[in-house]
């Protein structure tokens, strides 16, 4: 609907909807609880919002706010987003009252939230995790004779330890921060500090295995990620094993210790199973989509530059580089600065994350 009232042919606006409609990774994501659903609404709608209207009311950008924040507090990812459309509200001089509005409407939440986070755990912020994720990202390269950290880091350095995906390093009961004594998130300011110190020691190293996870997402054929995920398409037949990891043995041990993974039950699973392999966004065509914009791929690499790839982050991708790849076939665009910022803010979304590693496991 938002592309129509933006004047896009309703053959593009259609088509723009068919990766979202039809893609099996997207079924296959309802079977989890996860919060990409959830996320995938709240960043939707929020451009959905922004782009309704030819006039950009207080009354707008205040839900589109508030829809920001709700999207950042189901994943911290999407910080970036709200601080983007602040910014380019601002650059199109739209007047402060929107710009305000907008601001004091996603960082209220935010700032509640964070209040009520320190009463809890002793720290102002909206996460506990994102040192920790940030430190499982740099495993993959760091070298502490570079680094050459402090003592009181330097236990984080690799341990030899290797596993198939970054993220496996905040589970792998090798690894060097999961021996130390409490809980690994108990140290999350100090794995955020390895990790920085990692990253300016070998900035090349770390660009190079972003870019080298972020590849991931063009293949043709989904590539496991980690190795246990197969088939990477998602369904399969038999029993689909949970990972063995501590949070999985929290849960059988506090809630059902008969809890177990998903099995396929034929003939349903038999028709989702054929139908993935059809019915998939191939990567290739994902890089066409985001071609537009060079700045897209922010969607993709933020999850991936702050811990690992994982497929079902590149599911929030794709709504909006849809959206934006269909905004170019919009007609001239009517109501000023209005109109302007409308469109910016459509493409610009797409170099923040809608995507996801923050709260992504």
């Amino acid at each position: 609907m938002s592309l129509r009232r933006r004047s896009v042919p309703g053959r593009v606006a259609a088509i723009a909807t068919v990766p979202l409609l039809f893609d099996a990774s997207f079924l296959r994501l309802e079977t989890g609880i996860l919060s990409d659903t959830q996320f995938i609404l709240l960043v939707a709608a929020g451009l959905a919002v922004l782009m309704w209207s030819p006039q950009l009311s207080v009354r707008a950008v205040t839900g589109a706010g508030l829809l920001f924040a709700a999207a950042a507090l189901t994943r911290t990812i999407a910080l970036p987003l709200l601080l983007l459309v602040v910014l380019v509200l601002a650059v199109r001089r739209v007047g402060w009252r929107p710009v305000g509005a907008l601001a004091l409407a996603g960082v209220l939440p935010l700032a509640v939230y964070a209040g009520w986070y320190a009463q809890h755990h002793g720290r102002f912020a909206i996460s506990g995790a994102d040192g920790v994720a940030l430190w499982a990202r740099t495993m993959t390269f760091a070298d502490c004779a570079r680094i050459q950290p402090p003592p009181s880091l330097a236990r984080l350095c690799p341990n030899g330890t290797k596993v198939d995906a970054a993220s496996e390093y905040v589970w792998a009961p090798g690894a060097s921060l999961n021996p130390l004594p409490g809980d690994r998130f108990a140290y999350n300011d100090l794995a955020r500090a390895f990790a920085v110190r990692a990253i300016l020691a070998q900035p090349l190293d770390y660009l190079g295995n972003v870019a080298r996870d972020t590849a991931i997402a063009f293949s043709w054929t989904p590539i496991p990620r980690p190795d246990r995920t197969t088939p990477a398409f998602g369904f399969g037949k038999g029993r689909c094993e949970l990972p063995a990891q501590p949070l999985v043995d929290k849960v059988k041990r506090e809630y059902d210790p008969d809890i177990r993974g998903l099995t396929a039950v034929s003939p349903y699973a038999d028709v989702l199973i054929a139908y993935q392999y059809v019915a998939d966004l191939r990567g290739p065509f994902l890089a066409a989509i985001l071609l537009p914009w060079a700045v897209s791929v922010g969607l993709l690499i933020g999850p991936v530059a702050v811990l690992d790839f994982d497929h079902r982050y590149v599911l929030p991708v794709i709504p909006v580089a849809c959206l934006a790849a269909a905004l170019t076939w919009s007609r001239p665009a009517q109501g000023g600065v209005a109109g302007a910022v409308r469109n910016s803010v459509a493409v610009m979304a797409a170099s923040s994350d809608v995507g996801a590693a923050g709260r992504a496991r």
